[in-house]
């Protein structure tokens, strides 16, 4: 049995990369306990957009504390984040009066408004029928693709431990056992991800905790945009809590039942950044304890058609589909639990992993409550 070890890290997804991290930068010794031979979850499914800025006002502080954590974590490790922001235009009077309100409410730091021609060439469609728009310039992009592989690999140049390829069945009072081993630590912090059920199944049960897939696509991107684009549209500010909590969102939320059933009736959130490799556009939302594999064709259809016809793709190219999928829990953001003095389980269960990961490690790491929204 291995003792010498501070921290032990279950899971190599963004949030317990992002613990060992801070960890690391404490001074403590760190091991990394991982099922598959590399990151391939939820933390390279989605679209690396770290949307700080649409979260709660009750999120900020910890939202702001996981973007100083990204920048330190780009720092040290070479990743690509760019600090560009997002943009958000506004077709419809409903969505530029929750833009406006949510300008006044937040302040330029956070939000600046866009005219309509601004809009146009931020997203660098000439004759897009919008009234206007806003700049969200504090919002960050990563490769989701690049950004745990490449952070993983430099923990463990700094002599973080990592164990790929052994899964954990069971932690307890400081002491993991895998299909490997068994391992002691002063501290184990376990970040399970959608496999929270199979090692913590009371936890689980309690929170109501299942998975959520996304219809997801990665499309050829026109030179005209950059990598770093990010664009949130009418039913991102439906569903993101900062967004919804506008007087106007109930109007906006009328007018979406109206104006894009098809998208509502599939839980979208219609949204495209920028990467290397292409433009990510989606996406949908299905929630079910044991989803099926297969991807509906009309619903990455409908998302691509939407997308497109907001960005002036009149033939995009799709270069890959995909289902992500990501632990979900009932009107709980987080589900953060100790199970005993030892251990520590953390689970982002709202989709917004990759925005607070590195604010949710401080907070574990320094002792600090975090507030479960």
């Amino acid at each position: 049995m291995t003792t010498d070890t501070d921290l032990l890290v279950i899971g190599s997804g963004i949030l317990g990369l992002a613990t060992a991290h801070r960890a690391l930068a404490q001074g403590l010794s760190v091991r990394v306990i991982e099922e598959s031979t590399r990151p391939v979850g939820a933390s390279i499914q989605n679209f690396g957009h770290a949307c700080f800025t649409g979260q709660a006002d009750e999120l900020q502080d910890l939202a702001m504390a996981s973007r100083a954590g990204w920048q330190r974590a780009a720092e040290h490790a070479g990743l690509w984040a760019p600090t560009t922001g997002t943009v958000v235009p506004a077709t419809s009077t409903a969505e530029l009066r929750v833009l406006e309100e949510f300008a006044a409410h937040r302040g330029p730091e956070q939000v600046r408004m866009l005219s309509p021609q601004q809009t146009r060439n931020a997203l660098a469609v000439e004759d897009l029928d919008v009234l206007g728009g806003a700049h969200l310039p504090l919002d960050m992009r990563v490769d989701p693709r690049r950004a745990a592989p490449e952070l993983a690999a430099w923990l463990a140049a700094q002599g973080v431990a990592f164990h790929w390829g052994e899964r954990v069945l069971r932690a307890a009072d400081g002491t993991v056992e895998t299909t490997r081993g068994s391992y002691r630590a002063e501290r184990v912090v376990a970040c399970p991800g959608t496999g929270i059920s199979g090692l913590f199944p009371e936890i689980a049960d309690r929170f109501r905790v299942t998975r959520c897939t996304l219809a997801m696509a990665l499309v050829e991107r026109p030179a005209r945009l950059p990598e770093h684009f990010a664009m949130l549209t009418g039913t991102s500010l439906a569903r993101y809590d900062g967004f919804a909590a506008m007087p106007g969102a109930a109007d906006l939320r009328r007018e979406l039942e109206q104006r894009e059933p098809e998208l509502l009736a599939c839980t979208a959130n219609l949204m495209a950044t920028g990467i290397a490799d292409g433009l990510l556009i989606g996406d949908s939302h299905a929630y079910d304890d044991s989803p099926e594999p297969f991807l509906d064709a009309d619903i990455s259809a409908l998302l691509l058609a939407k997308a497109s016809a907001l960005l002036g793709l009149r033939e995009p190219r799709v270069l890959q589909r995909w289902l992500g999928c990501y632990s979900d829990a009932p009107g709980t953001t987080l589900v953060l639990e100790q199970p005993d003095p030892s251990t520590t389980v953390a689970v982002v269960t709202s989709g917004i992993g990759m925005t607070l990961s590195f604010g949710i490690a401080e907070q574990i790491l320094d002792q600090v409550p975090v507030l479960a929204a």
